[in-house]
């Protein structure tokens, strides 16, 4: 490495780190009020149907804002919209405390809170990839490996970390819990005010929206984009009620085995292709993991022990771990002047799978009479059409990189 690769990484060492700590915010955001949803029934006395407007209005949220991206944020820059998704992050986070309280019906209070930190979640989204995109680091779809992991890595530190200070503080003191997570955002704050941010394209060089959207190939992409956000949530959303009732676990058990294992898996995964993830082509890569998240929920799906079935959740976390970064890396590499636009297009196809999947999911099995397994044999398509779009996208890039030869 050349002394000035070595002196650009230092440069932009900071902007990682506040992009990681991005990511580790969209965590807590999307992973805290779910587990306060029985404190929520206790102490406020909120339905469970009203419970399940909480997920509702935050993924919701963040589909607005992904949309709203297009046109903001290559207005206003990276910075201001950046540092706002981390103020908004903390206010929302920290409003959970306080907020409800103000209202005689507690409901409105927590979803004004969840609106709030679920823009802040939606803009690190849109956000995070193109700044570490746009740094001159030397492997770009490793360094966009390891940034997702930490969204993983969050996943898992929330879950825990609550879990742990619930049993030691008591649940009595989420309030606490609920300003102390908000503290990552606004420390953040401070390290996106003075971290170097460059462009993801130069001004005037890249693409309008509706040449994006005319380009064949993008919508290659979008598809991509849905499935890997499909299989993952798929899987995810419902693996604490599976493990919990597959195995007959309490629900701290299958929250630590479910969701949290498998986002331990899914942040291996990101981390090992990191690491050595020069060493192979990403689309092979992608078509290996389709192929193996296939087999993970077909084995899910039809196990007749338990433990099988555990075993399937856990080698879906760790199959998925690369579709999301990996199809922003493909994006990013096949269309090079996408600019914001097309980031925010991919986190919003990305958004609309992790709701269809679930949903899938769900309700299939209530179908077939509140049948987990029968749900997740039906979200089995989507790691098929993943599979089917990184030939595609293989064939693509072989295609351009003849073009360029010839």
């Amino acid at each position: 490495m050349t002394p000035l690769k070595n002196e650009n990484t230092k440069k932009y060492g900071k902007t990682k780190l506040a992009c990681y700590l991005g990511f580790v915010t969209q965590a807590i955001s999307a992973n805290f009020a779910p587990l306060l949803f029985l404190t929520f029934r206790r102490v406020y006395g909120v339905s469970f149907s009203e419970l399940a407007l909480i997920p509702v209005v935050f993924y919701v949220t963040q589909l607005i804002t992904d949309f709203a991206c297009v046109k903001i944020v290559d207005k206003t820059g990276y910075r201001p919209c950046i540092l706002a998704s981390e103020i908004m992050s903390a206010a929302g986070l920290a409003g959970l405390a306080f907020v409800p309280e103000l209202f005689s019906d507690r409901l409105p209070g927590i979803l004004l809170c969840v609106i709030v930190y679920a823009v802040g979640s939606g803009l690190i989204e849109v956000l995070c990839s193109p700044i570490i995109e746009a740094c001159p680091f030397e492997n770009k779809s490793r360094t966009m490996s390891f940034l997702h992991s930490f969204y993983c890595w969050g996943s898992v530190g929330v879950i825990a970390g609550s879990t742990l200070f619930f049993a030691v503080f008591g649940t009595e003191n989420w309030r606490v819990l609920a300003c102390l997570w908000a503290l990552i955002p606004l420390y953040n704050v401070f390290n996106f005010a003075s971290c170097p941010i460059e462009p993801i394209v130069e001004d005037g060089e890249g693409m309008t929206t509706k040449a994006l959207l005319k380009t064949r190939k993008f919508w290659i992409f979008i598809i991509l984009m849905i499935c890997a956000g499909a299989s993952e949530a798929g899987m995810a959303q419902w693996a604490s009620a599976f493990v919990e009732s597959a195995l007959g676990v309490s629900k701290t058990v299958g929250d630590l085995a479910g969701p949290c294992g498998f986002a331990v898996f899914m942040g291996l995964s990101r981390v090992l292709y990191g690491r050595y993830g020069d060493k192979t082509d990403l689309t092979v890569f992608m078509m290996i993991s389709g192929g193996l998240c296939f087999l993970s929920y077909l084995l899910t799906a039809v196990a007749s022990l338990p433990v099988m079935g555990l075993i399937g959740c856990m080698a879906c976390g760790f199959s998925v771990g690369i579709m999301w970064p990996g199809s922003l890396s493909i994006t990013s590499k096949a269309i090079p002047t996408g600019g914001t636009a097309m980031f925010a297009f991919l986190a919003l196809a990305g958004d609309v799978g992790g709701t269809v999947g679930p949903a899938v999911v769900g309700n299939v099995s209530e179908y077939f009479g509140n049948d987990l397994q029968k749900g997740v044999l039906a979200g089995i398509g989507f790691p098929l059409i993943l599979l089917l779009c990184s030939a595609l996208a293989r064939r693509s890039a072989k295609r351009t990189e003849e073009e360029i030869k010839a």
